[in-house]
Order: structure tokens, then C-alpha cells, then sequence
């Protein structure tokens, strides 16, 4: 097995893992982060009715106007601050933080600590 399918074979089951113990309900949903190279993405979803209830991601029009240069933290950091905006607009405080298999630092931190900050309660 090379390193690569080796390197996606564990994100998985570490995601899978997480998965088994965090489901988010109507009262307090779940906010599931997701990454690329380039971008980074968030969503708010009600895991027993299924649905999103709210999502932001590097790619929105917001985020795009808010960052001028800087790196990829600073993008994550808006998305942060934009997915806390919009879980406020829809009344939800509280939410269940799902890294989604990845690290707890960098982009993943850095977005986490964002939404914090702008008064989502993990």
C-alpha cells in the first residue's frame, strides 16, 4: 500500500470514529468542518431531521470581501466568524464541534476558535 492510500485509509477511520460518538439533534446540531488544499468549509447540520441548517465556506461571496491577503488561517478564522453570524440569525447558541477526522490545530483550530470568540457555544 502506498503512502497516500495509507494516509486517506487512516483520515477515515478516524473520521469514522468520531462520527460513531457525535450526532447532532435540533437543539444542538452539529458543526462539521471539511477541508481541501485551497478552501475550507463548515455546516451546521441537524443529524435526526437530516438537514443543513446553515453553512459558509472560503468559496463565499463574505469571506471573499473580508480577506484581503493573508493565509489560510485568516481565511478559516472568517469562516469561523461568518458560520457563528449565520447559526446566530437562525437562533442556534450551541452547537457540537465534528473536526471531521482532522487534527484539532492550524485551520482546523484557528476556524473553531473563531466561531467561539463570535459567541457560538461548543
Amino acid at each position: 500500500m502506498d503512502k497516500n492510500k495509507k494516509k486517506q485509509l487512516s483520515h477515515f477511520r478516524r473520521k469514522k470514529r468520531v462520527r460513531k460518538k457525535v450526532n447532532g439533534s435540533l437543539q444542538r446540531p452539529r458543526l462539521s468542518v471539511s477541508r481541501s488544499l485551497k478552501h475550507i468549509y463548515a455546516q451546521i447540520i441537524d443529524d435526526e431531521a437530516g438537514n443543513t441548517l446553515a453553512h459558509a465556506s472560503s468559496l463565499s461571496p463574505e469571506v471573499k470581501a473580508d480577506t484581503t491577503e493573508g493565509g489560510k488561517i485568516e481565511i478559516a478564522q472568517n469562516v469561523g466568524q461568518l458560520i457563528a453570524q449565520k447559526a446566530k440569525e437562525k437562533q442556534i447558541e450551541g452547537v457540537i464541534f465534528d473536526r471531521s477526522g482532522y487534527l484539532y490545530h492550524g485551520r482546523i483550530k484557528a476556524l473553531a476558535d473563531a466561531a467561539r470568540g463570535a459567541g457560538l457555544k461548543f
